[in-house]
Parts: C-alpha cells; structure tokens; sequence
C-alpha cells in the first residue's frame, strides 16, 4: 500500500491501437480503455489551491495517449507496465509514492461471450513513496 492515501484518478480514457500477439491485432486498430490511479501527497494543493501543487491530470492524459497510440505492444500487460513506469518517471518522487495502471481490451479475439479483458499493475517507487 503507497503511503499517500490520496489519489488522482482517470477511468476509462478510451483510445484506439494496434495491440496483441496477432498480425491482425497489429494492422487493424481497436478499442483500449485505461484507467490510471496515482496515489500522491495532495495536501499542498488543498491548501494553495494551485496546479503547480498536484499532479496534472491533463499532462497524464497526453503521457498515456502517447504511450497507446505510439509503437504496438504483443501484451496489455506489457503496455499497463509502460504507462506505469512514465508515469511515476514524469512525475514528482516526493508527490507520487505510487501508480496502479488498468488496460481493458474489450475486442480481444476470443470466441465466446465476454465483457473486456482487463491487465491491472501497481507499481511503487523503490524507495516506497
């Protein structure tokens, strides 16, 4: 467990890219959704009320877009890792103690009925945040 119990979260940004282990998967895109919860110090932006205080959800947005829709990864595992490792790199260390990075894959190529196939990552700073 990170030790900043706050967070910043955004559920379900929904891209589209060419992710799997099929050629087919590669060439044609298809629909990804990713969630990304930071878990983060939060209290200087309480109190001052000032972006330049917290983690900018807009900057995380455009870092995991980025990451998406830019060069294909075989496994969503391997992608939520990715987005895990940008994030905690583009952000503060004294901030963010840790990230935990969902990717749902709701056409995954399987026969029979489904909802999504979903990878789930939580990653720490090594010094524990």
């Amino acid at each position: 467990m990170s030790s900043h119990p706050d967070r910043i979260s955004l559920i379900g940004m929904r891209f589209e890219a060419r992710h799997g282990v099929h050629a087919e998967e590669k060439r044609v895109p298809q629909p990804f959704e990713v969630d990304v919860v930071v878990h983060a110090d939060l209290a200087e932006a309480v109190d001052r009320d000032d972006l330049a205080a917290t983690v900018d959800y807009g900057a995380l947005h455009e870092l995991v877009s980025a990451i998406v829709t830019g060069p294909s990864f075989d496994l969503i595992e391997a992608l939520a890792g990715a987005i895990a490792r940008a994030v905690l790199a583009a952000t503060d260390a004294a901030q963010v103690g840790s990230v935990e990075v969902r990717v749902r894959k709701p056409k995954a190529p399987l026969d029979g009925a489904f909802e999504t196939v979903e990878a789930a990552v939580v990653r720490h700073r090594p010094d524990g945040g």
